[in-house]
């Protein structure tokens, strides 16, 4: 799926398909590739979340834009929109986790996170990354948070596969994911806090990475 995405998106790129032009359709790709069509089908959606096309239903898929967006979507969110939302929700909600988690909660985060470390099916894996987040939210104490986490889910949902097919990033939200569970289970908000900052922070630079990798930045300077 990475190969044909890099391919259709440096075809956008050069000019071999200008903006308004249609892409073949995915019988005819998943030919020329030797794929399968749902392979296709990944990698049109993930041209879509780079702002590149658009699918019109029974008509197939055109071309939108010539570079990537600056601030792709997932469902009817943006990226922007998304790491405002996190940022200003799930730190301080793991912070108050910490404090105020039960050991039930503590029992399903350390299941969720052992159930990750061995799924090798993305789409499952990305259930429970979902799930993860929103019983970080839950172990706050506050229904309020878990709200907001479920309202989002969808889209975050997308984000994670998007991230987890382009930037390769199940195995390092594995290691970030275990570091706030730690920090959950020690009852320390300030390093649940910090935790939970980190694996934002890599999230967002693997997007950016992805986007615009000529400028793409790591906000926490590490890989």
């Amino acid at each position: 799926m990475e190969a044909v995405l890099a391919h259709l998106r440096a075809a956008i790129e050069r000019g071999e398909y200008a903006v308004g032009d249609k892409l073949p359709a995915e019988a005819s790709l998943a030919r020329e590739f030797e794929v399968s069509r749902s392979v296709i089908r990944e990698a049109l959606r993930g041209l879509q979340a780079l702002g590149l096309t658009v699918s019109q239903t029974g008509k197939g898929t055109f071309v939108t834009a010539p570079a990537p967006a600056e601030n792709p979507t997932f469902g009817p969110y943006s990226a922007r929109d998304l790491f405002e939302v996190r940022r200003h929700v799930e730190i301080p909600v793991a912070g108050y986790a910490a404090v105020r988690r039960s050991s039930d909660d503590l029992d399903l985060l350390n299941h969720l996170v052992a159930r990750m470390e061995v799924e090798t099916d993305n789409t499952a894996w990305v259930a429970l990354d979902s799930l993860f987040h929103i019983t970080i939210a839950q172990a706050s104490g506050n229904p309020v948070f878990g709200k907001v986490i479920e309202e989002i889910r969808d889209a975050l949902a997308r984000q994670s596969s998007f991230l987890n097919q382009l930037g390769g990033r199940r195995t390092r939200s594995n290691i970030e994911h275990q570091a706030i569970v730690t920090a959950i289970a020690d009852r320390s908000e300030r390093a649940a806090v910090e935790a939970m900052t980190a694996h934002l922070d890599h999230v967002e630079a693997a997007l950016n990475t992805i986007v615009r990798p000529d400028r793409a930045t790591n906000p926490s300077g590490d890989e």
